[in-house]
């Protein structure tokens, strides 16, 4: 056998090797995760409910899911355990980036340019007068010869005597 024969061959076995080695690191930062747990933490279990740790057993949890609602889980059920701010944020709509402090945001840039109470040189985009009604009105007769010509070509401008029907 060949080197380049088996090349293929070490190449998947290698592969294997570092993906097994990868799932197990995380399975190992998981179990760490579920082991380090203290009571009054927040956590989610991996059906996206969350609660609140109330004690710690073995292989089981008490999770306060509701005020006064308690429930029993297995350990491997709980997905992450969260920080303080991030339950609070989601649980009960605690957002302290959301709270303002009496700052007003303008609804223009005015306040961008420094100088809010100079006068803005207002920019006449369009042309002048004499060409502008000459333009218009050869720009209206285009636009009754396009649609005549549609007509024509679909045969919509002809009248029930017409040779050419369809």
């Amino acid at each position: 056998m060949d080197l380049i024969t088996l090349l293929p061959f070490i190449v998947l076995i290698g592969a294997m090797f570092l993906m097994t080695r990868s799932a197990k690191k995380k399975q190992a930062a998981a179990a760490q995760m579920r082991n380090d747990m203290q009571s009054g933490t927040g956590v989610r279990t991996i059906g996206g409910m969350y609660a609140t740790v109330k004690e710690v057993h073995d292989d089981t949890v008490l999770l306060e899911v509701a005020p006064g609602v308690h429930a029993v889980y297995a350990k491997n059920a709980i997905g992450a355990v969260l920080d303080d701010a991030e339950y609070n944020r989601i649980v009960h709509g605690d957002d302290p980036e959301l709270d303002t402090d009496g700052t007003v945001v303008p609804d223009d840039a005015s306040s961008l340019t420094g100088d809010a109470d100079a006068e803005v040189a207002k920019i006449d985009l369009g042309k002048d007068g004499a060409a502008d009604d000459a333009g218009t009105e050869d720009a209206t007769a285009k636009d009754v010869k396009k649609t005549e010509d549609v007509k024509d070509a679909k045969g919509e401008g002809k009248t029930d005597g017409d040779a050419d029907s369809k």
